[in-house]
């Protein structure tokens, strides 16, 4: 496969990541990370380089926590407005976000004085992403990958679900696989997951605050632990899983999150449960009037979320 124009836009950058993976899922990890460097490097250190001209007191402190905001707030926005609107598009929403979540990454590294171009970064990026336990293991890991040639790609909806699956780990839509949590937290997140794809479906601006919930979160996270990682101290998650520590339990933060993302969802469902109690009907029957409810009652939830992340962005 040809690949795209290093100066080709975000939305060619995530078709392209897309196509690849789904021909090669076991390697989506390492695919991410080189294209990454490749494709994202040189725009990273114009980045940094175009911060520091424009805030010439700006220390490295602060230069970071510039680049970690820009790169929480651009996943939020284009990551989730992406996939909001229809969930056919999560998949490319989750590979948007995840791009946006490398270049911070690589930005983070050029604040640090490395060069986001060298092959050496993608390493590093499996390392902060939890892939593997250390730069060795990772760079092992992308010379097999470049190696490797699949005798013949897994059916099309299997390679998707294998995708979309391992997305999730890495965006932290989901507890990666290899950090310390409780069964009981990983299985409650796979559920609300699951319960926001299958209501999307109907009502699929529900996703907005769901996605934009999840990528602030794990945005913010991923940027703290490269910003220490870059600084030398050891923030990697282990490569395999451990015994659950309290560090692995649903912290305050995440469960206001959640509780907002399930009310995001009883407002629609709630909704429906109204009309069909009380038996409304429209034009004669009840499901024109039940579509109405639903679309309303999305478009609602999906643009009081936006007006607050932009209201949010702009303070």
């Amino acid at each position: 496969m040809e690949d795209p124009p290093v100066d080709a836009p975000a939305s060619a950058l995530s078709r392209f990541v897309l196509r690849a993976a789904l021909a090669d899922p076991g390697h989506l990890p390492e695919l991410l990370a080189n294209f990454a460097v490749h494709h994202l490097g040189q725009r990273a250190a114009t980045a940094v380089a175009r911060a520091r001209e424009e805030h010439p007191g700006a220390g490295d402190a602060e230069l970071s926590a510039m680049v970690i905001t820009r790169g929480r707030r651009v996943s939020e926005s284009e990551g989730a407005c992406v996939g909001g609107p229809f969930t056919v598009l999560v998949p490319f929403a989750f590979c948007t976000a995840l791009l946006t979540q490398s270049r911070m990454m690589l930005e983070l590294a050029a604040v640090t004085g490395r060069e986001p171009t060298e092959g050496a970064r993608a390493a590093e990026l499996l390392v902060i992403q939890g892939v593997y336990g250390d730069e060795e293991e990772a760079a092992a890991a992308l010379e097999a990958a470049a190696a490797a040639r699949p005798d013949a790609p897994p059916g099309r909806i299997t390679a998707l679900w294998r995708v979309v699956k391992r997305m999730a780990h890495l965006l932290g839509v989901v507890t990666p696989e290899g950090r310390p949590v409780s069964t009981a937290v990983r299985v409650g997140q796979w559920v609300l997951l699951g319960g926001v794809f299958l209501i999307g479906l109907i009502a699929p601006l529900v996703w907005l605050p769901y996605l934009g919930y999840s990528y602030h979160r794990a945005g913010q996270e991923l940027g703290e632990r490269a910003w220490a990682y870059y600084r030398g101290e050891a923030t990697a998650w282990p490569s395999r899983p451990t015994r659950p520590t309290r560090a692995g339990r649903a912290r305050p933060a995440q469960v206001a999150g959640t509780l907002r993302t399930l009310l995001s969802l009883l407002v629609p469902i709630g909704a429906v449960v109204l009309v069909v109690a009380t038996g409304a009907k429209l034009a004669g029957g009840r499901y024109p009037l039940l579509a109405i409810v639903l679309v309303t009652s999305s478009t609602a939830v999906g643009t009081i979320w936006y007006l607050r992340r932009r209201r949010g962005s702009t303070d």
